[in-house]
């Protein structure tokens, strides 16, 4: 039998889950979260996604999203993660096709299936005007079986479905206040020859990644690494140069100037924001190749290594040695010459590990959620290396933020964590917060991914099997 088929992934939780206990106590230790086996028969745990706040999610090896941890006062949070507290369940998207990737905001998330389309529900404004499969009133019908044919499926406008209950009648009295500003899965309907691989969202906005391919391709493809946004926009977290609140359907964010299609791709977005002093980049490269949203901007790292920020600044979160918002996608100019793999964006800062390993954090740090040694009201504005001595022989591979807490992966398979730890996020086994990073311990497990919600950490690990 093959190596991999004999091995066995668990989802480890803590932090902030109120639906899973009647006390609502945090776990500030790592603690498996149950396999819906009966559901899910034969399946098994493929990845973890983070969550919104209030409630995690994961995928299966078949391709199905699980949900757990939101309690029924939670509002938003408790309709988007369909509503499941205390035992993880799937969450019912309106296709069979496997979903591949997933990430959740606040109050909303968003998918990518094996055919590259899109699939998005919960907090309305984050939720473009589509294709509706379903309303909240009609969802329990399709858990039933009542009404599970594609041909039956509710299939509308969102704008004529929120027209529509506007009109309380007597049988929509029983919908709340939340089920009106959320939405049900919605296909996201994006320009012919799209295919997305990766998404991210944010507190109210939602960033896409289309497929990578290679330039010399014959036909030329109609995308290449490239980024598309919707949601909410009013700090410039959608790149378009302005402070549109709402953009209802994706739009092509210009991370690299389209003039350079086929030919120089050394043109800087808004290089006219490369702080004094700094040597600009020679090429800012050919795609995007990485995309995180935070709280109110975003980030994305292109195949050279480059490091792009954009949106709210208030915080110093996009890097540009002050606190403006930044409309459009803009170098960091600080790491210029410094080859960045991957990034992560939380509610006010920003991380990101470069090719040997190194950790960088900028942003707010009110809570010690850059790992600086520091707790500060005072903004790191420009990058910072994280020096601490736990991390001086560790090279970190993947990168995740919560709204005030951070943890990466090293290639070694340690979980460190640190920021913010009212609920135990950090996973340390109490609530104090740390501004330095510290290992998570994880007996008997080893850790393959790490995945931040709001107030709560995740890690796909794998179980160490004795001998």
């Amino acid at each position: 039998m093959n190596d991999e088929n004999q091995k066995q992934f668990e989802v480890l939780m803590w932090g902030y889950f109120p639906g899973l206990t009647t006390q609502r106590s945090p776990l500030t230790s790592p603690e498996s979260v149950l396999f819906p086996a009966a559901e899910l028969g034969g399946d098994s745990w493929k990845d973890v996604c983070g969550g919104g706040c209030g409630f995690g999610m994961a995928l299966s090896e078949s391709g199905k999203v699980v949900t757990w941890g939101s309690a029924d006062d939670q509002g938003q949070s408790y309709l988007t993660s369909g509503k499941h507290g205390e035992t993880p369940e799937t969450y019912p998207l309106p296709t069979t096709d496997p979903v591949v990737k997933a990430a959740a905001g606040w109050a909303h998330c968003v998918s990518v299936t094996d055919k590259r389309e899109v699939y998005t529900w919960g907090w309305k404004e984050c939720v473009p005007s589509g294709n509706i499969f379903r309303s909240w009133t009609s969802k329990k019908n399709c858990e039933d079986g009542t009404s599970t044919n594609k041909s039956s499926t509710i299939t509308e406008q969102a704008d004529e479905i929120m027209k529509r209950r506007k009109i309380v009648t007597q049988q929509e009295s029983e919908i709340s206040i939340d089920e009106t500003l959320s939405m049900p899965p919605c296909l996201v309907n994006l320009d012919p020859g799209v295919n997305i691989t990766s998404v991210a969202a944010g507190g109210r906005h939602t960033l896409a990644l289309s497929v990578t391919s290679p330039a010399n391709a014959i036909p030329p493809p109609c995308d290449v690494g490239q980024v598309w946004g919707w949601g909410y926009g009013g700090e410039g977290q959608l790149g378009l140069g302005s402070r549109i609140k709402t953009v209802a359907s994706p739009h092509l964010i210009p991370c690299i100037d389209p003039s350079s299609n086929g030919g120089d791709h050394s043109a800087i977005v808004n290089q006219e924001r490369v702080g004094e002093g700094a040597e600009p980049h020679k090429s800012i490269g050919n795609y995007i190749k990485g995309i995180a949203c935070g709280g109110r901007h975003s980030a994305v790292v292109t195949d050279a290594g480059v490091l792009l920020a954009f949106g709210w600044g208030q915080h110093g979160q996009c890097g540009q040695g002050n606190t403006d918002d930044i409309l459009r996608p803009t170098c960091v100019s600080s790491l210029a010459g410094t080859r960045i793999e991957a990034v992560a964006a939380g509610l006010w800062h920003t991380i990101c590990i470069c090719a040997d390993g190194r950790v960088h954090a900028f942003g707010g740090n009110q809570f010690g959620q850059l790992g600086v040694g520091t707790n500060s009201e005072q903004c790191q504005i420009v990058p910072r290396l994280l020096d601490a001595s736990v991390l001086e022989s560790k090279k970190a591979k993947i990168a995740s933020a919560g709204a005030r807490h951070s943890a990466i992966l090293t290639e070694d398979g340690e979980i460190f964590c640190w920021g913010w730890n009212k609920y135990g996020q950090l996973g340390l086994g109490d609530n104090i917060d740390r501004n330095i990073p510290s290992q998570v311990p994880i007996s008997d497990y080893k850790p393959k991914n790490v995945a931040c919600g709001w107030w709560h950490t995740l890690s796909l690990c794998e179980t160490i099997l004795s001998k």
